[in-house]
């Protein structure tokens, strides 16, 4: 963990670092998602021989790039989460 972003999410008050937590893993979701359909898009592709070499390799840059994105997102919401305390509940989305 970073102690850089440990020490400064330390110093905000418990109802700020909520609310930083549920939009961190409210984006987390997302990027999920987002990392879902890229990877079934890449994974059909590979399975259709008329899909190009060129075509392939740039889902799986993208699908990879989007790993990253996401690994260093989580990491994020773990420091958040660790400041915090606690998981906060966040409803699905698309619910109140």
């Amino acid at each position: 963990m970073n102690d850089v972003g440990s020490s400064r999410h330390s110093l905000m008050q418990g109802s700020e670092l909520e609310v930083l937590a549920v939009a961190a893993i409210r984006e987390h979701r997302h990027l999920i998602a987002a990392d879902e359909a890229v990877y079934e898009e890449w994974t059909r592709a590979s399975a259709d021989p008329s899909v190009s070499a060129a075509v392939l390799k740039s889902l799986q840059d993208e699908y990879v790039a989007r790993q990253k994105k996401s690994e260093a997102q989580q990491e994020l919401l773990s420091e958040i989460i660790d400041a915090l305390g606690y998981v906060p509940k966040v409803a699905p989305d698309g619910e109140a």
